[in-house]
């Protein structure tokens, strides 16, 4: 079937990957590598990450229970520590695809967020802010975890993306950088594409529409 949208995950795809700065934390704080991204996966329905990025708790209650998760796995982490490494730089050759691919299909964003900071990319400054609300201007459809109370895996979230559109599951590509999100998505008959590395993504993006990116 012929491709009609281009579904987009923000953080990691668009932007580089907070992993990146929750690396660099764990670096300077001495913790063990991927020491967030462990507490985040573990009961990722119901820890504190999920409340949050469904806007079941609030930024105060997230930092103590994220600091609570992390102290049983034997650290000191707070929750406002690890937001405040959530909103990651902008790649500029990824906005140029975006734009291709604006020009040519239905294009939205699905990301899960918080609220904190400013907007859906959780900007942290002003001029951050700015550039990325120019990004998030080019998308057809804005979906936010924690505005529509639920979150990626969850196989609504995607359902409701493709109905705001008006298109068909399966006439949709869609690309996260984590596997768990996608899922579901090739569950609903989705082109998924794993991002590992902006290049790779922009590779395979470019063999399933046929575009020919820059």
């Amino acid at each position: 079937m012929s491709i009609e949208a281009v579904l987009w995950d923000f953080g990691g795809v668009i932007t580089t990957s907070p992993f990146e700065a929750f690396n660099r934390f764990e670096a300077e704080r001495g913790l063990p590598r991927d020491f967030i991204r462990g507490i985040n996966a573990t009961n990722p329905e119901t820890n504190a990450w999920a409340q949050f990025e469904s806007s079941a708790i609030t930024l105060d209650e997230f930092d103590e229970a994220f600091a609570r998760e992390a102290r049983e796995k034997g650290h000191h982490v707070g929750g406002r520590e690890v937001v405040a490494l959530l909103a990651g730089d902008i790649r500029p050759r990824m906005v140029n695809v975006l734009r291709l691919c604006k020009a040519n299909y239905r294009i939205a964003c699905i990301t899960n967020n918080v609220r904190s900071g400013e907007g859906p990319g959780m900007a942290r400054t002003a001029d951050k802010a700015r550039a990325m609300a120019d990004v998030m201007g080019l998308f057809d459809l804005v979906v936010e975890s924690s505005v529509e109370g639920i979150r990626k895996p969850n196989p609504r979230i995607y359902s409701l993306t493709c109905e705001r559109l008006g298109v068909d599951p399966g006439r949709v590509v869609f690309l996260d950088d984590l596997g768990i999100n996608l899922k579901p998505a090739k569950q609903l008959g989705m082109r998924t594409i794993k991002v590992l590395s902006e290049a790779q993504a922009i590779d395979e993006l470019a063999a399933i529409t046929g575009l020919d990116f820059p």
